[in-house]
């Protein structure tokens, strides 16, 4: 598979409709615990089992600040997230909600954006 340039990278929020024009995406973070298994006759190294469980992690977005359109931090329930991957046929989608959010204006000079950072929730469709 070859690799593509991000550009034309979207987000979009099924319930709220949030959307906001991205200047990166990062996450994604799919990991899950191991469960040591060492009992006291165990000589040298410990052993594992792996969980039967993934988390799906987080994501984090950065993107240009619109001081009129606040994100729904403040949603009392997850709601489908759709990332469509440098603007091809390529989408991601999850359930999530925003634990989150921080705008900045680092000067008068200089553009202002946000971060974000959404927790997934359930098996993400990859």
């Amino acid at each position: 598979m070859a690799s593509d340039a991000g550009h034309a990278s979207t987000i979009a929020f099924g319930t709220s409709t949030f959307t906001a024009a991205l200047l990166s995406i990062n996450g994604w973070e799919l990991s899950r615990e191991s469960i040591e298994t060492t009992t006291m006759a165990t000589t040298t190294w410990k052993t594992f089992l792996e969980s039967d469980l993934v988390d799906p992690g987080t994501l984090t977005v950065t993107f240009e600040m619109d001081e009129a359109s606040v994100p729904p931090i403040t949603a009392t329930a997850a709601e489908t997230i759709t990332i469509s991957w440098g603007g091809n046929t390529n989408t991601w989608t999850c359930s999530g909600f925003i634990t989150g959010y921080s705008p900045s204006a680092s000067g008068s000079e200089e553009r202002m954006t946000a971060d974000m950072t959404i927790k997934l929730t359930g098996e993400p469709g990859i």
